[in-house]
């Protein structure tokens, strides 16, 4: 979804956006086609289930802001769309933060993602702030948090 939000015909001007957000999709591609070539069966077919169900989703988002939506109302409704996923790949890391607190070791906590994920977000934030740009701005807020 955060891809669709810098691409030309939705918000025009914004390179960069583009640029980063097309750079970590095709990352993020690798990484998850490494994960299900070497998963075991029962987590191929489950996170199989979850890679159709997340391309289904944002293949309705993508229909409907190119099909029923234009001008600003297209950029607002991927913008909303593009916040909302993006504050829930921000937000993942806390899923490992149960397993922590309960073994009382950070052996399980990825120290540096952490890390790049917060600087990652604190940089977009002010890139946003600076742009004047509140769907890249709000998602980002809380990173710096």
């Amino acid at each position: 979804m955060r891809n669709r939000y810098g691409l030309p015909f939705i918000s025009p001007n914004n390179i960069l956006v583009a640029t980063i957000n097309g750079t970590g999709a095709v990352i993020e591609t690798i990484y998850v086609l490494i994960y299900l070539v070497f998963a075991p069966r029962r987590e191929k077919l489950k996170m199989g289930g979850l890679c159709v169900s997340v391309l289904a989703l944002f293949s309705v988002v993508a229909l409907v802001s190119l099909l029923a939506l234009h001008g600003h109302s297209r950029k607002l409704f991927c913008g909303f769309a593009a916040t909302i996923f993006s504050i829930i790949m921000y937000g993942s890391p806390f899923s490992i933060m149960r397993t922590v607190i309960k073994t009382k070791s950070v052996e399980y906590m990825p120290f540096l993602l952490s890390l790049f994920v917060f600087l990652c977000g604190t940089s977009w934030f002010i890139y946003g702030l600076l742009g004047r740009d509140p769907f890249v701005y709000l998602k980002c807020s809380h990173e710096v948090v």
